[in-house]
C-alpha cells in the first residue's frame, strides 16, 4: 500500500494563516476588554507576528534590533508611549475638554492623552482598522523591548550587563555633552546588536530640538519596562474602554460627519445639483483648479510641474495662501472636522467660478442647475471608508421627508503598494478583493491605463487587494497574489470598503443613481516585493507630485466634460 504523501504548507499559506490568527486574536482581546502583552494572549499576537515576519518590520524575527521598523512605528504612535505601563484604547470620551493636551503622532491623525507617568490613552474614532494598526505596532514594540531585556539581563535575571548600566547612567544624567552621547551610543549599539554607524544614523533621524536623545530614551524605556516585567512581575497592560467596545461598528463619528456635510449642502442650495465625490488629499484638487491662475505672475510657464512642487514645500506658505484665497473667493467651502472622524472636507461650487479663475472649462450653454458640485474628502483609514461613504450616501431626513443626493460620480485617489514597478508608478484597478476572505468587488472603472500613457510613469491595470493592515504584508503572500490568476497589481487599505458602500447605496438601497460612475487610481508609495522599498524606507518626497496631479487632472477633466 502506498503511503499518502503529506503536502507541506507553503510560506504564503502559513502567512495567510498567521494574519487570520492575528485578526481573530485582536477581536477576541477587544471583546474581552484587556490583555497583558507578556501573558498568553500577548504571546499569541507575538508568535503570529514573528511567524508572519512582515516586510515593514524588517528583521523583527532576528536577535538584533530592527531600526527602520522602529522609526515607522514611532511615527504612528504617540510620543512617550514607550514609558507607559498602561495603554488604554478609548472612544471619544470628552478628554478634549480636560486640562490634558492631545498628543498627535506625526503620521496618524489620532488624539492621544498622557494621563500620568504610567498611562497613555489613545482615542479610537476611525473604527477597527485603527485598533488593528495600533495593536500591531505595539506588538512590534513589545517584541523589540523583549529583545533588549534578553540581552541585558544576566545571572538568572539578578544583574544587568555593563552596557545597560552605562546607558542608564547617561539617560538619567542631568548634563549631557556630545562625547558622553557618543559613548552611550556605543553601549546602545552593543545592546541592540547593531553597528555604531547604524545607531548614529537612527539617532539623527529621531532626534528633535526638544529631545536630542529621543532614540536613547526610547531604547532605555523599552528595556526598563521589559526588565521590570521579568524581575518584579509588574506587567504592562492594554485595556479597551467599555464605551469603545459598546460604540465600535455603530458609525457614530461617520453619521455626525455626514450630517454636517449634507446640512451644509442644503444651506447653500447645492443638495440637488450633480455631486462629484473625490477622496484625495486636501491640496491637489484645489491646486489643480486654481493654482496656475492664482500664481500666473510667479510661474508664467503654466505647464510646468514646478508650480506643484513649490506648493508642496514648507517654505512657500504664502503661495498656498494665495491659491486658497482665490479658491475661497470663487465659492470654495472648507469644513474643518469636528466629528472625531478626522476627515476634513472641501466643497467647490463650479457655478461660482469666475470667468478667468479656474483652469478647467465647463461645456458651453450648461444651465446653472447642471453645473457640478465637487466634494473633496481627506483620506479615510481602512474600514472607516465604509462608515463615512455609507453614511454620506444616505438621504438627508428632514421633517419626515427624505432628500436624496444627486451623486454623479465617486472618485478615489490614493497611495498603494505596487507589486511590479516602483515609487510613483500608477495602478488602475478593475476590481478589489478583500484579503483573508473570498469577497470580491468588480466594477467599471471610468479611468483606464491609456489615460495616463506618455508621462514616463509605468501604468498597471488589474486587481487590487484591500488588506487588513499595511503593516502585516510579507513577501510570500504578495508573491502569491502577484503570480496567481488573481492578477493582483497592488495593495491598499480602503478600496473594498468604498466599493461596498457605493454598491449597496446604488444597487440595493437605491439611495443614489444606479448608473453612478466610479473612478479608482492609485500611485505607488512603495514596492514591498523589493527589499528596501517598503513604507519603512521613507516617504515619497517630490516623487509623489507628478502622479498625484496627473490623476487629479484626469478625474477633473472627466467631471468637467460630462
Amino acid at each position: 500500500m502506498m503511503a499518502t504523501e503529506v503536502k507541506q504548507t507553503t510560506r504564503a499559506q502559513e502567512s495567510t494563516n498567521a494574519i487570520e490568527r492575528l485578526y481573530i486574536t485582536m477581536r477576541h482581546l477587544l471583546n474581552r476588554g484587556f490583555y497583558k502583552p507578556s501573558g498568553v494572549s500577548g504571546n499569541a499576537l507575538r508568535s503570529a507576528l514573528l511567524l508572519l515576519r512582515p516586510e515593514i518590520y524588517g528583521t523583527i524575527a532576528e536577535e538584533k534590533a530592527e531600526l527602520n521598523g522602529l522609526i515607522y512605528v514611532l511615527e504612528r504612535l504617540p510620543e512617550g508611549i514607550e514609558e507607559c505601563r498602561f495603554i488604554n484604547l478609548t472612544s471619544d470620551e470628552g478628554f478634549a475638554k480636560s486640562h490634558l493636551k492631545p498628543i498627535v503622532p506625526p503620521k496618524r491623525r489620532r488624539n492621544c492623552y498622557r494621563i500620568d507617568d504610567e498611562q497613555m490613552n489613545i482615542e479610537i474614532t476611525r473604527g477597527r482598522s485603527d485598533i488593528y494598526d495600533i495593536l500591531t505596532h505595539l506588538t512590534f514594540l513589545f517584541i523589540e523591548s523583549g529583545k533588549i531585556s534578553k540581552r541585558v539581563l544576566v545571572d538568572d535575571g539578578n544583574a544587568t550587563i555593563r552596557d545597560w548600566d552605562k546607558l542608564t547612567e547617561f539617560v538619567l544624567s542631568e548634563e549631557k555633552d556630545n562625547e558622553e552621547r557618543e559613548v552611550a551610543l556605543i553601549h546602545c549599539a552593543n545592546i541592540l546588536g547593531r553597528t555604531f554607524d547604524e545607531v548614529v544614523d537612527i539617532q539623527n533621524k529621531l532626534k528633535t530640538q526638544k529631545d536630542p536623545d529621543r532614540f536613547l530614551n526610547v531604547m532605555y524605556w523599552l528595556g526598563k519596562l521589559a526588565i521590570e516585567e521579568e524581575t518584579t512581575g509588574n506587567k504592562r497592560t492594554i485595556t479597551f474602554s467599555p464605551l469603545l467596545r459598546e460604540r465600535l461598528g455603530h458609525h457614530i463619528h461617520g453619521e455626525k460627519w455626514a450630517n454636517k456635510i449634507k446640512n451644509t449642502l442644503k444651506q447653500n442650495n447645492l443638495i440637488h445639483r450633480p455631486l462629484h465625490i473625490i477622496s484625495a488629499n486636501m491640496h491637489s484638487v484645489m491646486n489643480s483648479l486654481f493654482a496656475k491662475k492664482a500664481l500666473a505672475e510667479e510661474f508664467p510657464d503654466n505647464d510646468s510641474l514646478d508650480i506643484y512642487v513649490a506648493l508642496g514645500s514648507e517654505k512657500h506658505k504664502s503661495l498656498n495662501q494665495k491659491v486658497k484665497e482665490l479658491a475661497q473667493s470663487n465659492g470654495m467651502i472648507f469644513l474643518d472636522d469636528e466629528s472625531g472622524a478626522n476627515i476634513d472636507v472641501q466643497i467647490f461650487d463650479t457655478a461660482k467660478f469666475g470667468g478667468e479663475s479656474c483652469c478647467y472649462n465647463l461645456p458651453e450653454g450648461i444651465s446653472e442647475d447642471e453645473k457640478p458640485v465637487i466634494f473633496v474628502m481627506d483620506y479615510a483609514f481602512g474600514e472607516q471608508a465604509y462608515e463615512t461613504i455609507d453614511e454620506l450616501l444616505k438621504p438627508l431626513e428632514e421633517d419626515g421627508e427624505k432628500i436624496f443626493l444627486n451623486v454623479d460620480s465617486v472618485s478615489i485617489m490614493g497611495k498603494a503598494g505596487i507589486l511590479e514597478g516602483g515609487k510613483g508608478d500608477l495602478m488602475i484597478p478593475s476590481a478589489h478583493i478583500f484579503e483573508g476572505t473570498a469577497d470580491n468587488y468588480p466594477f467599471n472603472n471610468e479611468l483606464c491605463a491609456s489615460d495616463f500613457k506618455g508621462h514616463g510613469l509605468k501604468v498597471m491595470e488589474g486587481t487590487m487587494v484591500t488588506v487588513l493592515g499595511t503593516s502585516l504584508q510579507n513577501r510570500d503572500i504578495l508573491q502569491f497574489f502577484h503570480e496567481s490568476t488573481w492578477n493582483v497589481i497592488g495593495l491598499e487599505m480602503e478600496g473594498v470598503h468604498y466599493q461596498k458602500a457605493i454598491q449597496s447605496a446604488s444597487q440595493i438601497r437605491k439611495s443614489i443613481n444606479k448608473e453612478v460612475k466610479v473612478r479608482y487610481a492609485y500611485y505607488a508609495s512603495d514596492n514591498p516585493l523589493e527589499t528596501g522599498s517598503t513604507l519603512a524606507s521613507g516617504g515619497l518626497g517630490t516623487t509623489g507630485v507628478k502622479p498625484t496631479y496627473l490623476i487629479t487632472d484626469r478625474i477633473l477633466k472627466q467631471i468637467f466634460n460630462t
